[in-house]
């Protein structure tokens, strides 16, 4: 009796074990198809960047993005593309205090999903952002992650928080700002960019 109620119990582990193997060695083989990639450029109208615990937002009337995305098939979605340099153009944060945005080190762009819905999006997020933000009386670094989605359709990427993802901006490093802007405080980024060669990912 005590073997065969071992035996059972083994063969119950060992089928555990192969089933969470399979869905890890699944999740590792996820694959991307990108068309044409290489270098390209994107524009945005206003974006926004919240401080989740104050409420105050820094605001920029535009921006606009410059990088390179991998091409061809089998792709990993890890570091797809590259943000290697960024602009915003008239940042107001709080106040009414004008602020320049300047971003430190390559950011890379992450593809995690694929819908084959409304034309084809991509969703994902971008990682290692580090940004200094700097004015009169205020400055601030924002580090961290920001999902995100990209449309073939449209050729937008669309920088937007998803609830629950745990993809998080945070605020260090903070002087002055007037305790509007804290260290320690959690951000959101919303923005979106217009992606000017045209890329399809699937």
């Amino acid at each position: 009796m005590r073997r065969q109620i071992s035996r059972i119990l083994f063969t119950g582990v060992a089928a555990t074990a192969a089933v969470a193997l399979s869905a890890t060695t699944a999740l590792a083989s996820t694959t991307y198809t990108v068309t044409p990639g290489g270098k390209y450029t994107g524009t945005a109208g206003k974006t926004v960047l919240k401080d989740y615990k104050t409420g105050v937002k820094l605001t920029c009337k535009s921006a606009s993005a410059k990088g390179r995305l991998k091409s061809g098939r089998h792709l990993s979605g890890k570091g797809i593309a590259t943000i290697t340099s960024t602009s915003f153009v008239k940042c107001t944060g709080p106040l009414g205090i004008k602020l320049t945005v300047k971003q430190s080190g390559i950011w890379l762009l992450n593809i995690t999903k694929y819908s084959s819905h409304h034309g084809g999006i991509a969703t994902g997020y971008i990682s290692k952002v580090h940004a200094t933000l700097s004015g009169s009386n205020c400055k601030a670094t924002v580090t961290g992650e920001a999902d995100g989605s990209y449309s073939n359709r449209t050729g937008d990427l669309t920088v937007k928080p998803v609830a629950k993802s745990h993809h998080l901006l945070k605020i260090a490093s903070v002087t002055g700002c007037f305790s509007l802007i804290n260290k320690g405080n959690t951000a959101g980024f919303t923005g979106v960019y217009k992606i000017k060669r045209k890329q399809k990912i699937t």
